[in-house]
């Protein structure tokens, strides 16, 4: 048995939007014991001194195979080269505090196992495998003349896969949940990066999109969407999807639609500031400029929309390549609308609710898995303090080991 207590530590209350009072949590074997109370005295003791003492971050939208944001470079690496990649990323997204990640396309069952026997030093991965897209579609990156049918694949390096008709959807849809996707990700919507589709365009018939529904449903788990314009949001919500990537364009009825079904939204602001700021320089071509222009352009104000209709939102960046960099960001651009607790609550509570471990990571509870961060200063009073991991961030602990920083034993 191992005990590790943390003492003096103020932890995150978001019911009181506010820190605690110094206080002392005991980690047994991985997971939070107790709260307040005697330590044992076998127990390793850290002393934080008053520091603050959260659960660990995750980032419910990234794709840690997504090495540059030349996306044939991605498809075109070796298997092992974007492995070995993606392992780098991974352990960017631990020094930062990510302690959970759900992949949104790209990452398979051998970086989730990677993680698991400790081959891989980084957060713990919730995939989706792949993501289905029409051809044509925002996974579809051939230029028009590129006819060749197996152009893509299921190379590692590729977050998606092109599925036509309802047959072949619930053929891909099986073959991911077998291979252990955690939920399914369809591209439902026009992208920016892709180079044949425009940003309006609807992407799958309500026949297809209710047929990965109920796969997803058949194997006890949800659809998520790639999705920005309103009514592809407003289709998505009406044929089943709970989770919406992105939504920068949606409009208050749809909000409110999605709210009442059960929707969880996951906007990715920090993504469009750094495609605006590097995209052109990076390759990307004048009509994708364009298309960064608009859903950039509708991201605060999405924010608003989704906040006042009591859709809940959780903690996503969606950064690929050199734009990586640009994390931290995220937690400004949404301190523009949302409290510091609403934040918080979008990188914890929300965000294990759509990985679909509540009780088990983002909240610091007796019985949850000890994933936690030690934060220099106040995120109550400075949000944006998370975006800066090299300057507020001690330490980093997972299942109740050490993982990153200095603790000194007391």
């Amino acid at each position: 048995m191992t005990e590790t207590a943390f003492l003096n530590a103020r932890l995150t209350d978001l019911d009181s939007a506010s820190l605690t009072r110094p206080t002392t949590l005991l980690v047994r074997d991985g997971r939070i014991a107790a709260i307040g109370g005697e330590i044992p005295g076998s127990a390793t003791r850290y002393d934080l001194g008053g520091r603050t003492l959260m659960p660990g971050l995750i980032d419910c939208h990234f794709h840690v195979v997504a090495n540059s944001l030349d996306l044939w470079d991605n498809v075109m690496s070796p298997d092992s080269l974007a492995a070995l990649r993606a392992a780098r990323v991974m352990e960017e997204l631990l020094d930062s505090g990510f302690t959970t990640v759900r992949d949104l396309g790209g990452a398979d069952i051998g970086l989730v196992r990677g993680v698991e026997e400790g081959l891989i030093d980084g957060p713990d991965l919730v995939i989706c495998g792949k993501g289905l897209s029409i051809t044509g579609g925002h996974c579809d990156i051939r230029a028009r003349t590129d006819t060749r049918p197996d152009a893509l694949g299921w190379r590692l390096g590729n977050i998606g896969v092109l599925a036509d008709g309802v047959d072949e959807v619930r053929r891909v849809c099986r073959k991911l949940l077998k291979e252990g996707a955690r939920f399914i990700k369809v591209m439902a919507n026009g992208g920016v990066a892709s180079p044949n589709d425009p940003i309006d365009s609807l992407q799958y018939s309500e026949a297809e999109l209710r047929a990965m529904v109920e796969e997803a449903a058949n194997a006890r788990t949800y659809v998520a969407a790639h999705t920005y314009h309103d009514e592809a949001i407003r289709r998505c919500v009406e044929f089943g999807v709970k989770s919406l990537e992105h939504c920068n364009l949606i409009e208050a009825r749809t909000a409110a639609m999605a709210a009442g079904a059960g929707c969880i939204a996951v906007p990715t602001l920090a993504a469009y500031e750094g495609l605006k700021l590097e995209g052109a320089s990076l390759g990307l071509g004048a009509a994708q400029q364009a298309k960064i222009d608009v859903v950039r352009d509708g991201g605060l104000r999405s924010l608003r929309i989704m906040r006042d209709a009591g859709l809940p939102m959780a903690f996503g960046t969606d950064l690929l390549g050199p734009l990586r960099k640009y994390g931290g960001l995220e937690f400004e651009l949404l301190a523009e609308v949302l409290a510091p607790a609403e934040i918080i609550r979008s990188a914890t509570e929300i965000g294990a609710r759509l990985c679909r471990m509540e009780g088990e990571i983002g909240v610091l509870a007796e019985g949850a898995r000890a994933n936690l961060i030690v934060v220099d200063g106040d995120p109550f009073a400075d949000i944006t303090l998370l975006g800066r991991p090299s300057q507020s961030l001690s330490a980093v602990v997972k299942n109740g080991r050490l993982v990153r920083g200095d603790l000194a034993a007391a």
